[in-house]
């Protein structure tokens, strides 16, 4: 019995690491997915916050409805239907764009709020001296109010790229080639599952666990005063 389990163990150790290879290129693909995914949900949310923040009501409004639909619609409903359903319509997009596409899209309805949040936080009194100073919106958000926000907001935005990273294996449905999709793919060709996704469960805490350290240490090094944008 003590021979047939060491032989198995090593089998299954020189089984794992013949196919980290091919794990790795969809690992590759899972931080570019993530990456840029994550920029994107940046740049859309804030841009979602400051149409909230709009004098026409109608802008802020429609704002508002569209955050609040696209964050109480599923993840996996979105990526479907941007990708099975756009092409009827003459939109057909590439199964990695789909991906970063819906969770950017996805994740810019919280990051829009954590941006709310963080624009609340600033002093009353200080936009009402720029607005004496007769600065416009443009130099008041630039100069004042988000350079004071981003270490405000940078523990949750670091939460949400930790999530976003966790969220990646569902692009599989869409073919993307992913780790857990190759995991999948492996096992469909060897009939071994249990090693490719164990290696994935096992690789997904390690890059979640560096993630967090490196926003703690931008928390640490970000001023407290604020960050100067020019």
């Amino acid at each position: 019995m003590m021979y047939g389990f060491t032989y198995d163990t090593s089998s299954r150790l020189a089984y794992a690491l013949s196919i980290l290879p091919i794990l790795g290129i969809g690992l590759i693909v899972t931080l570019e997915a993530a990456v840029a995914g994550f920029v994107f949900a940046l740049v859309l949310g804030l841009a979602w916050s400051l149409l909230r923040r709009s004098r026409i009501r109608a802008v802020s409004w429609g704002a508002a409805c569209i955050v609040e639909f696209i964050r109480d619609t599923p993840l996996l409903i979105q990526l479907f239907f941007l990708y099975y359903v756009l092409p009827d319509y003459g939109v057909i997009l590439p199964a990695f764009l789909t991906g970063v596409l819906a969770l950017g899209l996805q994740y810019s309805a919280y990051t829009s709020e954590v941006y709310r949040g963080g624009f609340d936080a600033v002093p009353r009194e200080q936009w009402e001296a720029a607005t004496a100073l007769n600065l416009s919106r443009f130099r008041i958000y630039r100069d004042i109010v988000i350079p004071q926000t981003i270490p405000r907001i940078a523990p949750a935005m670091g939460n949400y790229a930790v999530s976003m990273l966790k969220e990646t294996p569902v692009l599989s449905v869409v073919t993307v080639l992913d780790m857990l999709n190759l995991a999948n793919m492996i096992g469909d060709r060897t009939f071994e599952y249990l090693v490719p996704l164990s290696l994935v469960g096992l690789i997904f805490p390690i890059m979640t666990t560096l993630c967090s350290v490196g926003i703690h240490a931008l928390e640490r090094i970000l001023p407290k005063a604020g960050v100067a944008l020019r």
